[in-house]
């Protein structure tokens, strides 16, 4: 997993107009290079343009296959801007396009290089507007629409089309704009024998049809205006509420704020954040409140500027927020709680303590903010709210460091440190037991993904959670800790969903526990109860976009389940526009859905340096499928050759390496293909005695497949049977080694037992698509058989 580049963002409102070349992919080659030419000359020759290029306010996005304009703070921009192409368009009927407007919110991010990309909800529902017309066709959204009927003359120009529906069942209301020198009259296809009235429509019945936009010359973005927009329109909580809850909010429900630091010296940021942080779970261990994560709160400033809108983003009542002051031995809390719908502070404290008497204030908050909910606590509640889980300053420093750098940070290299530092604290106090507690979880974590398993060994995990478990046997947190040994190390699944259950009485406001319960559960084969886990999960983490994705790319796609596993992770992307890993699990699923050409451009929104592990799988598998073999090894190569050198590949690398070797192998190029094979075995099995242990990605199947490439076959075949085997009892990994037990079979002739097999496959959660049966090399062997074709046909998986 590569760490997340830092980045700038900056969210604004846009008027978005959002463009599209229809048939573009049907062209001849020169003939999408001239027309692309020609509308990078027309788009930059409108007035619109070059104002904004002149004063300096153009910004530019990576080529893909759609295009737009956003305009900041004025919305007759975009349909201004259309008029003028389309009459310029005029002399260029072989162009035919399409367009979207939408006014909503735009995300601008500007990377350590200084390099901007612009995305967001304005400029997809745009985009999803424009989808809903045929060629010729300028749509508007009615919220756009009611920004322009502002205006007198522009009355005359829009015709209310009713709703459409865009991608994955979503509606919007659609207007049609025209004129009698622009746009097409007649009603879109997707709204059927609907008549338009107007009195431009007889006037322009006849008119020739034509389009305007660049699929291929770059999506061009024009926003005005420098000011920091902070996600609190109108337009950003429509967007985002969907993740929310659908109940009525509790009058006993709170949303703890990010703290600010107020220290001198910026460095405390981390204190700050701990602070925070451990008042959060103090109120996370009372069963009668609702409390939402971290992860979700720490979106928004400290004090947000409409606290409603918040509050309804978040699906609470009430709005925790704070400041920590650090000067040398000093610190200096200061917490207010504030009901959001009147803005009424409730309660207000301040808390001046010396650094090693600070320990307490986190409990005494939680407390009060009980008192003031009127949430009653149990008395196994009020010990564990109230418990000081060091005395040692420096131990509990530490300790705060790790827990910031572990939340703010999500990849490997981020959990290696955060490691530090809570091995840092064990050391200064022995007896820290939530400092254990989060090193065994992170420590199962870094093992489970074979992140220096010679460090990060299954005995250091069993350590750090037995230690955690005798100190504090009735923490919440030491019983997450025993069931992340069990379920990454032992794979011991129900003992796992035993020990979460027990975390779960501890902490009934934890979003984590949840999760975990649901990553039990599906292994299991409990799918349902997972379902009801990850609901609960994202109810108290509505924002959290690591958690949208699993739930989209790791439960609803195993369910076959395509329209949710998009919408799921689609509300990732409102969240988090510009993720890498978003848009890469999206081409997953729409990969798994058969919708290979959706995925290719799902995948033209990541830029080419991200090498993050999922962007690669999701390439890989595109290129594959697509039969780019030559572009499949690059992209391995690229990725193997940014890895540390002299260092073990871990699972997700080793699967890559055989995957260039299968495609080296579909080019010719054997000798490439052997090495490639041949690094997969030293790096899985490096010596005879090594005991190859299920993990979670697949290891021993992937040794196996090596061993097919080398043309082993007695070998390959026992070793695809042992890895059956070896995830026995495991209904998320088990099917996925199936299916490669089968290709073997298919490699080496034994036509009947693979395709025996498929059926199965086809129907279990976890098993194959349809789509890969059509797509994927791997079943090559098996197309000229009739059964085989048959199973393709299936239109359902």
């Amino acid at each position: 997993m590569a760490d997340e580049q830092k980045s700038r963002l900056r969210l604004t409102i846009a008027h978005v107009l959002f463009i599209d070349i229809v048939g573009y992919s049907k062209l001849r080659t020169n003939e999408q290079s001239a027309q692309v030419e020609k509308l990078r000359e027309i788009v930059r020759g409108t007035e619109q343009y070059r104002t904004a290029e002149a004063e300096g306010k153009l910004l530019r996005l990576p080529t893909g296959d759609g295009g737009a304009l956003a305009f900041r703070n004025n919305p007759e921009a975009p349909v201004l801007c259309a008029e003028e192409i389309a009459k310029a368009l005029n002399s260029h009927p072989e162009i035919r396009v399409r367009m979207g407007i939408h006014s909503g919110p735009v995300n601008e991010v500007t990377d350590l290089n200084e390099q901007a990309n612009v995305a967001g909800a304005g400029i997809n529902i745009a985009q999803r507007i424009m989808d809903c017309g045929d060629a010729g066709h300028i749509l508007v959204s009615k919220h756009a629409a009611e920004d322009l009927e502002q205006y007198d003359q522009w009355h005359p120009y829009l015709h209310d089309l009713g709703e459409c529906e865009a991608k994955h069942g979503e509606r919007v209301r659609v207007v049609n704009f025209y004129n009698d020198e622009i746009g097409n009259p007649a009603v879109p296809t997707k709204f059927g024998k609907k008549a338009i009235t107007g009195t431009t429509a007889a006037a322009v019945t006849n008119r020739r049809r034509y389009a305007i936009a660049a699929v291929v010359i770059g999506a061009l973005i024009v926003i005005g205006g420098t000011g920091l927009f902070l996600a609190r329109t109108t337009a950003f909580q429509k967007m985002t509420r969907r993740a929310g809850p659908v109940s009525p909010v509790s009058e006993k429900s709170v949303a703890v704020l990010p703290f600010q630091n107020l220290s001198d010296d910026k460095s405390n940021a981390y204190f700050t954040d701990g602070i925070q942080d451990e008042i959060l779970t103090r109120l996370s261990k009372i069963a009668a409140l609702k409390v939402i994560s971290r992860t979700s709160t720490q979106k928004y400033k400290s004090a947000p500027d409409n606290l409603r809108e918040v509050s309804q983003e978040l699906g609470v009542a009430n709005l925790l927020e704070g400041s920590v002051q650090k000067i040398a031995n000093a610190v200096h809390v200061n917490v207010q709680l504030i009901r959001a719908a009147t803005d009424e502070h409730l309660w207000a404290e301040s808390y001046n303590r010396k650094l090693d008497d600070v320990f307490g204030v986190e409990g005494e908050v939680a407390s009060a903010i009980a008192d003031q909910l009127n949430a009653k606590l149990s008395g196994a509640e009020q010990k564990a709210v109230a418990e000081k889980p060091t005395q040692n300053a420096a131990a509990y420093d530490a300790y705060l460091r790790g827990l910031t750098i572990e939340h703010n940070n999500y990849s490997y290299d981020a959990y290696v440190q955060a490691n530090r530092n809570y091995q840092r604290a064990v050391e200064l106090d022995p007896n820290f037991a939530l400092a254990w507690a989060r090193m065994a979880i992170l420590r199962s974590f870094l093992n489970f993904n074979r992140i220096d398993p010679n460090t990060y060994t299954a005995d250091s995990v069993k350590q750090a959670a037995d230690r955690a478990m005798a100190l504090a046997p009735d923490a919440g947190e030491s019983w997450i800790a025993q069931g992340s040994y069990r379920y990454r190390i032992l794979r011991d699944f129900n003992s796992a969903f035993a020990a979460y259950e027990e975390a779960r009485k501890r902490l009934p406001n934890s979003a984590l526990v949840y999760e975990y319960r649901g990553f039990v559960l599906r292994r299991l084969g409990r799918w349902q109860e997972a379902e009801t886990s990850y609901k609960k999960a994202i109810e108290l983490d509505p924002l959290d976009v690591q958690l949208l994705r699993s739930v989209g790319n790791e439960f609803y796609l195993y369910l076959r389940r395509f329209d949710d596993a998009l919408a799921s992770i689609d509300r990732a992307l409102q969240v988090a526009p510009q993720g890498a890993g978003e848009h890469a699990n999206k081409a997953a699923v729409l990969q798994a859905a058969g919708r290979i050409d959706e995925a290719h451009q799902e995948l033209a929104f990541v830029p080419d340096d991200v090498l993050d592990d999922w962007v690669i799988a999701a390439r890989v598998t595109q290129a594959m499928y697509e039969r780019r073999f030559n572009d499949a090894i690059n992209i391995v190569e690229r990725k193997i050759n940014s890895l540390p050198q002299n260092q073990p590949l871990d699972s997700f690398a080793q699967q890559f390496v055989v995957q260039a070797g299968q495609c080296n192998e579909w080019l010719g190029q054997h000798e490439a293909a052997q090495q490639m094979f041949e690094r997969a075995v030293r790096e899985i099995k490096p010596t005879p005695d090594t005991v190859v242990q299920p993990d979670a990605n697949n290891s021993p199947s992937t040794l196996a497949q090596a061993y097919a490439g080398l043309g082993e076959k007695e070998k390959a075949l026992q070793q695809a049977a042992q890895a059956v085997k070896d995830y026995d009892g495991d209904a998320v990994n088990q099917p996925q080694n199936e299916a490669v037990l089968a290709q073997i079979q298919a490699r080496f002739g034994d036509i009947d037992s693979a395709i025996s097999a498929l059926p199965h496959l086809l129907e279990i959660p976890a098993g194959i698509t349809v789509a890969d049966l059509k797509f994927n090399p791997l079943w090559d062997p098996l197309r000229k058989d009739p059964r085989f074709e048959k199973l393709c046909q299936n239109p359902n998986k």
